[in-house]
């Protein structure tokens, strides 16, 4: 039989470019490891545990409330996840449970992409399993999984787009870039943030000098879908004057705590767990240098193009996070080659990375009680580190106060509701303060008959007084102190003090507020705040 050779093997025609048969094989000769669905069933199941602690986040019930007014757009978000949240109610109820299935369905993909990643880094089995549990208790992670929210879907959407784009750079179908097109526009639909992905990875192709895929026609097309995909939010945003922009910069100067570039580093550490850090730095540094790495270069430069973005304009810590599980999957793949066959190292460093992993489980995952965790913070005191707003103090970190108080809130405020004579009842406004307690009232307040609150904060002023005069309004909240003094009569009819609800909501005065000064629809707009 004739000896076959490098110009007589078989070759398998991909877009423009070949693949010698061997390399194809090498690429697919290790498949995906069962341990990465072991690893993605975990992921549910620790969501599934710590689904019911503490209760609904401050965002979530805001965007539960988007969800029952769907729009093209928000003033601070895309229309996704008021999508989600209204799918997650039709067809799983109201729930604490019902409304976070998908995003831990979302935490358990994450794990399942990046052991897909790692695959098509032509990572072996010991690389998926690796990259897999770095993903899994990668703190911020977690708690992006544990409430519904639009950071539970953004790392998906990332890591989908750079999956997809690393089997167009093995010599795939060029057409692919119609899917990554469609996949990225659906992540604009989710977070704007998508825009910064986007833009990070085409200057990271350019910088890899990657002019052939820049110059492919099916790139131009895939980048046309994304922005055809994008339009209608793009024209909401127009017609309401660009509010996105006016949010970003008041959280930025009212909301958003300053970092330090220290702090920041250090914030990155803590996010992905520190037993991570060395492969995050092996996966930069394999992108960077390694012969073999050299067609997915322009991943490390699109990372620092990300990096480079937060920094300059002063963006949250957790904003880069979505990157971190490729370069989690790169570095998986270059631990692998370090380790080579030396198994005591390779248990070694997963045992490490598990146990630090677990240590830092119940800052991702609200899977102790209140005790247990206040016990939990004053041992390992990760609060004092990471704090992302100004108004963050409370019993817990930030992510589980913002979990507190509201039923007790809600119950204190149907008291007052209910204290009204029956006639003043049915013309009684609810103004609350900031859309957590407006989407409190909403959700929560349903079971004790109160109306749907109205608030000038975010969407909520958009949505407008529900057709109240003003005649009767019982106030609380953000923003109720000067609110007032825009009504005749103001008794004081409640007093909430709660130590473990969030600074803005531990002191709250409740107020029966009568003839207002105006009619409440031309009061309504000195009451606006976007942040």
């Amino acid at each position: 039989m004739k000896a076959e050779t490098a110009s007589t093997r078989p070759c398998i025609k991909a877009g423009a470019r070949s693949l010698p048969q061997a390399e194809l094989e090498h690429s697919t000769r290790t498949p995906i490891s069962g341990l990465v669905f072991i690893l993605a069933i975990v992921a549910l199941v620790l969501h599934f545990v710590g689904r019911n602690h503490y209760g609904f986040f401050r965002d979530e019930l805001y965007y539960i409330a988007c969800g029952n007014h769907l729009a093209f757009g928000y003033v601070d978000q895309p229309p996704l996840i008021a999508v989600i949240a209204r799918v997650s109610s039709l067809l799983l109820g109201t729930s604490l449970s019902a409304f976070r299935f998908f995003p831990a369905l979302a935490s358990a993909c994450l794990v399942v992409l990046s052991g897909w990643m790692t695959h098509e880094l032509d990572g072996g089995r010991f690389a998926q399993g690796l990259a897999c549990l770095a993903v899994l208790l990668a703190p911020i992670y977690l708690a992006f999984g544990s409430f519904l929210s639009m950071n539970a879907f953004e790392p998906v959407l990332w890591l989908a787009c750079a999956c997809i784009l690393v089997r167009i750079q093995k010599g795939g179908d060029e057409r692919l870039w119609v899917l990554f097109g469609a996949v990225a526009g659906i992540g604009l639909q989710n977070k704007h943030t998508m825009l910064m992905f986007g833009f990070a990875v085409v200057t990271g192709m350019m910088f890899a000098r990657d002019w052939r895929q820049l110059r492919s026609k099916w790139f131009w097309v895939g980048g046309g879908l994304a922005f055809f995909i994008f339009l209608p939010n793009l024209i909401w945003e127009a017609q309401h004057n660009w509010p996105q922009i006016e949010v970003v910069h008041n959280a930025q100067a009212i909301k958003n705590t300053p970092v330090s570039t220290w702090r920041f580093l250090g914030e990155q550490v803590l996010f992905l767990n520190p037993a991570a850090l060395p492969i995050v730095a092996v996966g930069l540094a394999w992108l960077l240098f390694s012969k073999r790495a050299k067609r997915f270069r322009a991943f490390a430069w699109a990372f620092l193009v990300v990096i480079a973005v937060v920094t300059m304009f002063h963006e949250k810590s957790y904003y880069p996070m979505p990157f971190y599980s490729i370069l989690l999957a790169a570095g998986s793949v270059g631990v692998e080659a370090l380790f080579g066959t030396r198994g005591a190292l390779r248990v070694a460093y997963s045992a490490v990375l598990a146990v630090s992993g677990l240590v830092m489980l119940p800052f991702g995952i609200p899977v102790l009680s209140l005790t247990a965790l206040a016990q939990y913070e004053r041992a390992i005191p990760i609060e004092n580190v990471v704090k992302m707003e100004q108004d963050s103090t409370g019993h817990a970190h930030q992510l589980y106060t913002d979990m507190l108080g509201w039923d007790r809130m809600t119950v204190a405020v149907a008291s007052v509701y209910h204290s009204l004579p029956p006639a003043d009842q049915t013309q009684c406004a609810i103004l609350a303060g900031n859309y957590g307690e407006a989407g409190a009232i909403d959700l929560l307040g349903a079971a004790f008959g109160l109306p749907k609150a109205i608030s000038a904060h975010n969407n909520y002023y958009l949505w407008g007084t529900n057709g109240s005069t003003g005649e009767i309004v019982i106030l609380f909240g953000q923003h109720a102190e000067s609110t007032k003094k825009l009504f005749s009569s103001v008794e004081l009819a409640a007093t909430i003090s709660d130590s473990e609800a969030a600074s803005a909501e531990s002191h709250l005065a409740i107020y029966v507020c009568r003839h207002p000064k105006a009619p409440l629809a031309e009061l309504w707009p000195l009451l606006r705040f976007f942040e």
